[in-house]
């Protein structure tokens, strides 16, 4: 352990906050092609409206996707026990993302294919699904990462998933669902109205402020809600360089236990603000006609929204409902502290290649996308 120049402590540390950053990153870059997807039969009526939708993201949705890809990888790499219960015990649940998910490959290059308006119309709606189911069933693992998974370990390690996938549709994990919908239809509202003209601009206006509004609304119910909700609390002594083992903690149930962190870690606050204040700054920018600032507010906006979940849960990744003791934190679920060292000096030399990269491409891509720039595009959907 000596040659590792950082403590474990550390890099769990340094391990939690690149996960935040990955997950964030496409909260924010996914989100924007999700909340567009989901608009898409409402914003653009017409063929050739529909057809500048899906130019807008066709050419970067993939690129955005690696956020997804490094957050999953991340998990997997730096916190195996967090990987091996989540992708087990929501395995339905993933599976219903990435049906929907594939929807918009296969929707992009298939929808053009055949001009048939009811063709073109079914593709439609299946990247409605893209857009709309991803970001729901996200949004509703958020919210039963709060009231905690039905799972726990036996003295062996071994894991055991007791729910199932309708378990998880409860009224708190629907709203925070409805949350992550609200934040990214307002997120891709607000990049339609930078980005197009005319009554698609308009539109997308219209549909944002009231996504904004709503989930402004949604977000201040889930605070209250989470206000008397029980949450999990540690209340052994925590070594945070101690060796892997989630079973040596106790942990009990405390009405308002989530709120806790912010009395411990008063900075943590400036989470729920951001939340608050960007999504009511893009709904303001919505409503003024000022582009660019309701798609930089709407980021913030996510920012704070994703922020603060994980910050409310801190130290714990997934809390267990069924025996609290077996829940998953920082400090026992890592990998150990060369794997985490080693990974850091790997994601350290690529991390600001694929940054780098993304920029390059958005800056090639800038512009405002019409039906005439279509029509002198040949490689165009």
């Amino acid at each position: 352990m000596s040659t590792i120049p950082l403590d474990y402590e550390t890099l769990r540390l340094i391990w939690w906050l690149l996960l935040g950053v990955l997950l964030i990153g496409f909260a924010i870059m996914g989100g924007r092609d999700l909340g567009v997807g989901t608009l898409l039969p409402f914003a653009a009526r017409t063929d050739a409206e529909r057809r500048v939708l899906l130019n807008l993201i066709g050419p970067t949705w993939e690129g955005n996707q690696v956020w997804l890809i490094l957050g999953g990888g991340a998990i997997f790499a730096a916190f195996p026990s967090l990987y091996a219960v989540s992708f087990s015990g929501f395995y339905l649940a993933m599976m219903v993302i990435l049906v929907a998910l594939i929807l918009r490959p296969v929707g992009f290059k298939f929808r053009g294919k055949v001009e048939d308006k009811r063709w073109r119309t079914a593709w439609d709606w299946g990247l409605f699904i893209g857009g709309f189911v991803p970001a729901l069933i996200m949004g509703v693992a958020v919210g039963n990462v709060l009231l905690g998974a039905p799972f726990h370990l036996d003295h062996t390690m071994r894991i055991f998933y007791t729910g199932n996938f309708f378990q998880l549709l409860t009224p708190f994990a629907l709203l925070a669902g409805l949350v992550s919908v609200g934040m990214v239809v307002t997120h891709g509202a607000a990049l339609l109205a930078g980005r197009t003209e005319g009554i698609i601009a308009e539109r997308a206006r219209s549909y944002g402020i009231w996504a904004g509004l709503a989930t402004l609304v949604l977000f201040a119910l889930g605070g209250v809600w989470i206000s008397f909700m029980s949450g999990h609390v540690i209340t052994s002594v925590i070594d945070p360089n101690a060796p892997i083992n989630p079973l040596n903690k106790s942990v009990e149930l405390v009405p308002g236990g989530w709120l806790s962190n912010y009395s411990t870690y008063p900075w943590m606050i400036a989470a729920p603000v951001l939340g608050f204040g960007g999504m009511a700054l893009a709904v303001f920018g919505l409503a003024a006609r000022r582009k660019w600032l309701a798609y930089l507010a709407s980021s913030t906006g996510i920012f704070g929204i994703v922020s603060t979940a994980g910050l409310s849960i801190f130290p714990f990744f997934l809390p267990s409902s069924s025996v609290p003791n077996s829940g998953l934190t920082l400090w026992d679920s890592s990998s150990s502290h060369m794997t985490l060292f080693i990974m850091l000096l790997v994601t350290a030399f690529f991390l600001p290649i694929i940054v780098m990269y993304t920029g390059w491409v958005f800056r090639v891509m800038r512009g405002p996308v019409t039906s005439d720039s279509l029509g002198k595009n040949p490689n165009a959907y």
